[in-house]
């Protein structure tokens, strides 16, 4: 009785992961070329600019909380970034900053950064409503998503952005030591979340709250600053993917980023972040992410249409946060 037990915990556990295994190992037999360096490269070039996002969201979901600004955010970042980053000899230079003038290699940084604040801004205001204002996370981060699209059609008009300088399309396409920059940088982006999750009081405060909130403030936690601050952080993280994948693709447009932001929930339910709080592991996030894009990628390998593959991701979202509740149900 308890080996079956043993097995039917390991596949809520596991159940998604040996799934979606077995599909890439049977796309890697019936397509060999799924297998080769040129794809797992680009895979990984996928997988950093996500796994980014997808860290962010992860302290939402931590709290019991969730972030649905996070697409609509990342593509906000995306065409700040885009518009201050044009050649100056681009004949479709974007209207509002056509007349910038031609800044040093320098300003590559300066626009991340003004990015960066302007998308902590908007998790500042995500913070503030769910602490304060006691609106429930789904709630208030929707009506974010819908007021940051907004911006972002009012600011760019809709229009498609490209023409970017080589120093800003660099940062996606340069490499260190034989290594993409993205990966680089996704590296250290996860060293600094896996140190501040696990190593400060920031972390402790912030697994607290998900396990018991009610418990927690009465412990002490200030309980509103450290939902605040992990909604902040998870702005800028969203600006610096923003700001990767617009160099990635080489342009943007409005729609950059668009549903990231439930691919990057899936991710961190598959990696074992819980929807129900107080459990989620950095490397847990890079697995869920990596798991996910591998899924997609072997989607596309088998010829599955685009129609079809939208399908198949929403299944695989719905079925991985309903094994996470129903592992909150059986510890209850």
């Amino acid at each position: 009785m308890s080996k079956k037990m043993d097995w039917k915990q390991f596949l809520i556990n596991y159940g998604i992961i040996c799934v979606l295994g077995i599909l890439v190992i049977y796309t890697g037999i019936m397509r060999p070329k799924f297998f080769t360096l040129r794809n797992l490269e680009s895979i990984a070039l996928n997988v950093a600019p996500r796994f980014i996002i997808a860290v962010g969201v992860s302290g939402c979901l931590i709290t019991k909380g969730t972030d649905l600004s996070a697409g609509r955010a990342v593509g906000l970042a995306a065409c700040v970034a885009g518009t201050l980053l044009q050649k100056a000899d681009y004949s479709g230079r974007f209207e509002l900053t056509k007349n910038l003038p031609a800044f040093g290699a320098w300003w590559v940084l300066v626009v991340l950064l003004i990015s960066m604040v302007i998308c902590a801004i908007f998790g500042l205001i995500n913070g503030i409503v769910i602490s304060y204002l006691n609106v429930p996370a789904f709630i208030g981060t929707l009506g974010m998503q819908l007021m940051v699209y907004g911006i972002c059609l009012v600011y760019t008009d809709a229009t498609p952005i490209g023409g970017y300088r080589n120093d800003y399309t660099f940062v996606a396409t340069g490499s260190f030591l034989g290594i993409p920059f993205l990966f680089w940088i996704a590296l250290v982006v996860g060293l600094i979340m896996w140190f501040l999750y696990n190593m400060t009081p920031h972390g402790k405060y912030m697994y607290a709250i998900g396990g018991n909130e009610q418990a927690a403030e009465v412990s002490g936690v200030n309980v509103k600053k450290t939902k605040i601050i992990i909604y902040v952080m998870a702005g800028v993280l969203y600006a610096l993917a923003g700001f990767l994948l617009g160099a990635k693709a080489g342009g943007t447009s409005v729609n950059m980023g668009q549903g990231y932001e439930l691919e990057a929930i899936a991710a961190c339910t598959i990696g074992g972040v819980s929807v129900n709080g107080g459990i989620g592991r950095v490397s847990g996030v890079l697995i869920g992410v990596l798991v996910f894009e591998l899924l997609k990628s072997a989607m596309q390998f088998l010829g599955i249409e685009t129609n079809y593959q939208y399908i198949v991701q929403g299944i695989v979202i719905i079925v991985s946060i309903a094994l996470d509740i129903r592992k909150y149900i059986a510890k209850k």
